[in-house]
């Protein structure tokens, strides 16, 4: 992987990561254009999704130090409670990853044609959302798991995690002025438990063949991409203009599906 590839890899990850047209399935198809092996840079992968955690953290630190501060009051308050919906919401993620990571990991095979009808299904989702009414409950317990399994969906390439997972909030009643940022943060325990996984598994030797310049790129870019296609996202949900992201992912998706 040269600098070029890098540099566009991880803008488009940053880019996506946040924005509900699906990173993966825009990194599938990133990956097929550049004829790059994805199993052969793994820790690109790595390092531009934990350069996507940094720019979540970033956007939201006032957040995450307000909801530390509470969990360390050790009482049962809302910062607390709202912590434990955030890792309720990652556990059914976190089954189905440990469970079924082979079948996981042969779905990234660079199929246009799978890329292309997931993101067909991701249409459809942000479709379902912008035309469902304007919802006035909090997330509850249960909202988090129900959010929770749509993550699980966006393990296909192609399905937007923050499209399904938002989409699927504003589906059942929840305020969109809070999914967003409770999608954002929500992804933060799968990604760095996933990564954990990885590094320490020893899984990152099949990556070692690529220099360090690319990395450092690959970081920068999807960082400064992911910065601002976070506050843009937010600004997107409140506004509820989910029905032109969707009509990008229709047009992606027949694209790819074409050109299988």
């Amino acid at each position: 992987m040269g600098i070029f590839e890098a540099l566009i890899l991880g803008f488009i990850q940053g880019l996506t990561e946040f924005l509900p047209v699906s990173s993966s399935g825009h990194l599938e198809i990133g990956h097929a254009l550049f004829g790059i092996e994805g199993e052969n840079n793994l820790i690109f992968d790595i390092i531009v999704h934990g350069a996507t955690v940094l720019s979540t953290i970033v956007v939201f630190r006032k957040d995450i130090v307000e909801l530390f501060k509470g969990l360390f009051q050790f009482k049962w308050n809302e910062p607390t409670q709202y912590i434990a919906k955030l890792a309720v919401s990652a556990i059914p993620v976190a089954i189905v990853g440990v469970l079924f990571e082979e079948q996981i990991s042969a779905l990234f095979s660079g199929s246009m044609l799978l890329v292309g009808s997931m993101l067909l299904v991701t249409a459809a989702f942000l479709t379902f959302a912008y035309y469902s009414k304007q919802g006035k409950r909090k997330i509850k317990f249960l909202d988090a798991i129900i959010i929770g399994f749509a993550q699980v969906l966006a393990i296909m390439p192609g399905i937007s995690r923050s499209g399904a997972t938002i989409a699927t909030g504003m589906i059942i009643g929840n305020k969109k002025t809070e999914l967003a940022k409770f999608s954002f943060l929500m992804v933060m325990i799968p990604i760095l438990g996933a990564n954990f996984i990885k590094i320490i598994s020893g899984d990152i030797s099949a990556a070692n063949g690529i220099e360090i310049l690319p990395l450092v790129v690959g970081f920068i870019a999807a960082f400064t991409a992911g910065l601002l296609a976070c506050k843009w996202m937010i600004n997107i949900v409140r506004k509820g203009k989910l029905i032109y992201l969707a009509i990008y992912c229709a047009v992606i998706g027949l694209i790819a599906i074409f050109a299988a």
